[in-house]
Order: structure tokens, then sequence, then C-alpha cells
């Protein structure tokens, strides 16, 4: 694989919502993309959910932390149980084999 093979696989496992605006349609986010919007001063004020993320790892990384180490354990306790369906299916598929 070369380099621009490499970069266009980067670009299609990109989170598309990483560059999306932020509307400001609660109080919370409001006070949140004017905070950001602030500390990173984006060109047309385009105030992204990276930009927001970047800032909480910054500012308040235990928040993140938190988040990510709850999806991770979710993931994982979601493959686990997914195996064991996998098992499960091909035991009563090999049972059926059998009885056939």
């Amino acid at each position: 694989m070369d380099i621009k093979e490499l970069e266009k696989t980067e670009k299609e496992l990109e989170n598309p919502y990483l560059d999306k605006k932020v509307q400001k349609n609660t109080p919370l986010k409001e006070w949140l993309v004017n905070y950001v919007g602030e500390t990173q001063q984006p060109e047309e004020d385009k105030v992204t959910v990276e930009m927001v993320i970047d800032t909480m790892a910054k500012e308040f990384p235990e928040f993140l932390m938190v988040v990510a180490e709850e999806n991770w354990i979710r993931g994982y306790h979601q493959g686990l149980s997914d195996a064991e369906e996998g098992q499960k299916f091909m035991r009563e598929s090999n049972k059926q084999d059998k009885n056939n």
C-alpha cells in the first residue's frame, strides 16, 4: 500500500461528524460553542465537534476519559456477547447437520 492509498483509507475512516458545525440549540451548547470559539478563534466562526473535543481534552480530560472508558467497556461487553451468540449458533448448526 502506497502513501496515497493510506491517506485515502484514513480519510474514509474519519468520522464525518468531526467537521460538523455545532449548532447552538441549547443553553449548554451555546455556552460551550462560544467558549471554544473564543479559545480557538476558528475561521468563519465555525466551531466544529472536533474543536469541542480538543478543548475538552485539554481542559477537562477526566470527563473524556470516563466517556471513553465507558464506551470501551460497553464495546468489549458487546463483543463478548456477540462471540457467545456466534458459538451458540455454531453449536445449534452442528447439531442440525448431525441430525440430517
